[in-house]
């Protein structure tokens, strides 16, 4: 599934919002690469879209709603928790009133839509977003963690607890989601409510068609005139309400989530946060993208010349605080004619060397200290820890511990795959470059 899907041909539903108990006609249709999922509402004197994005979200009780000026869409939650449980990223969803069809409470009704219409694989990849630091948030009580973890699936698990005076009981739940996976454990499950929640619903107006047979409603006992589906329904429907949220950030995500009584706001609040973890990493991928060296570049800015310039590439640079750069060591070095012929190690004061001329460079991206050279002034904490020799590749990592305006102090490191090889902290005294 890394490439982009879509549905093959327009489905269409109808039925009754399940707050404003309004009819509504929808349909589905397929969208071309990197759409996303849109809303268009039909209804008005024009065409209304509404991208199913956080960005849009629009402040409402126990529902998520999306806003484009005065036209809303209502209720989504069910329908994008079925498009991204089935792993449908490009999709239209037409529909002519301000709310989806409440279908029977769950999100299955759909899926058999959208399984019938079928789903075709798009020459686009997917642009996954992978959680790759803990992301935290908290309102009161209710709490909600993104987790890194390997590969690209998405795992959550929902600890729902409404106390010990609640009709209903603590239940934990947690699953993978593959499309099987959902399909089977989470679509059937319907909303619920309380005997006491359902009386204050029809006091205000809402879901006024609705039945007990119609939504699980809960008493003392269990489920009013109804059966659950599952013995743990309630918190099955809390990561399908989940789903539908986090599809919000637009894109897949690759991950761990972990909640505890999280609601829609709750669910908004993580997508706004791992939309903005996302933005900082592509941001620092770009800038280290931009400020990668090649060979040209690191000669305008290294006097050093063969035989003794020991840097083949930045890769990365931080600003002036951290840079990583690579030198290829093979057998044709001028160095292991002499050490040693029988048994070729790359000389230790030549490792250090290269962190240094690394180092030069990092310092050199400070704008004061532009045009300037640094001159080794003294080494400490110099280590070696392995041999290097033909055929390896040394990843030298310099960072900045402190930089004045004459002088500097870099803490070095180089390293064999994950292996340390050297490590050492150096300083500089940078003078004006002779012009050449």
């Amino acid at each position: 599934m890394s490439k982009q899907r879509t549905i093959r041909r327009q489905m269409e539903l109808k039925g009754h919002g399940l707050f404003t108990s309004e009819p509504v006609h929808l349909r589905f249709r397929p969208a071309p690469p990197d759409t996303g999922r849109v809303f268009v509402r039909l209804d008005g004197d024009r065409e209304v879209r509404i991208p199913a994005h956080v960005a849009v979200v629009a402040k409402r009780m126990r529902r998520t709603s999306l806003r484009n000026g005065t036209f809303s869409i209502e209720t989504t939650e069910h329908c994008l928790a079925a498009v991204t449980g089935l792993g449908i990223d490009n999709i239209e969803i037409e529909l002519d009133a301000n709310e989806l069809p409440g279908v029977d409470g769950s999100c299955m009704p759909y899926v058999r839509l959208l399984e019938e219409a079928g789903i075709q694989t798009q020459d686009a990849e997917r642009n996954i977003l992978r959680v790759t630091e803990p992301v935290v948030v908290q309102e009161g009580d209710t709490m909600m963690a993104a987790l890194p973890s390997e590969g690209d699936d998405l795992t959550v698990m929902y600890d729902l607890d409404y106390g010990a005076d609640s009709v209903i009981p603590r239940q934990l739940y947690s699953v993978t989601l593959t499309p099987e996976a959902f399909v089977r454990e989470i679509a059937p499950a319907r909303t619920f409510l309380t005997e006491a929640e359902a009386t204050e619903f029809r006091a205000r107006g809402l879901g006024k068609h609705l039945t007990h047979q119609d939504i699980l409603v809960f008493g003392p006992a269990g489920p009013i005139d109804n059966q659950a589906r599952f013995p743990n329904e309630p918190v099955r429907h809390k990561i399908l309400d989940l789903l539908g949220d986090l599809s919000l950030v637009g894109r897949p995500i690759a991950g761990r989530i972990v909640a505890a009584r999280s609601g829609h706001s709750l669910n908004h609040a993580m997508a706004r946060k791992l939309l903005a973890m996302a933005d900082r990493q592509e941001k620092a991928a770009r800038v280290a993208s931009e400020a990668a060296m090649d060979i040209r570049q690191i000669s305008r800015i290294l006097p050093h010349r063969y035989p003794f310039l020991l840097v083949d590439r930045v890769v990365q640079i931080d600003g002036d605080r951290r840079a990583v750069g690579i030198k290829n060591v093979t057998y044709n070095e001028l160095f292991f004619q002499g050490h040693y012929p029988g048994q070729p190690i790359m000389p230790g004061v030549l490792i250090v060397e290269a962190m240094a001329q690394l180092s030069g460079i990092l310092l050199s991206q400070k704008l004061e200290h532009t045009g300037k050279l640094a001159v080794l002034l003294s080494m400490d904490k110099v280590k070696m820890r392995r041999p290097v020799v033909p055929g390896d590749q040394l990843v030298l990592v310099a960072e900045t511990i402190r930089v004045k305006s004459r002088t500097g102090h870099v803490k070095c490191e180089a390293l064999v795959g994950d292996k340390l090889a050297c490590e050492a902290e150096i300083k500089f005294m940078l003078v004006d470059s002779e012009p050449v």
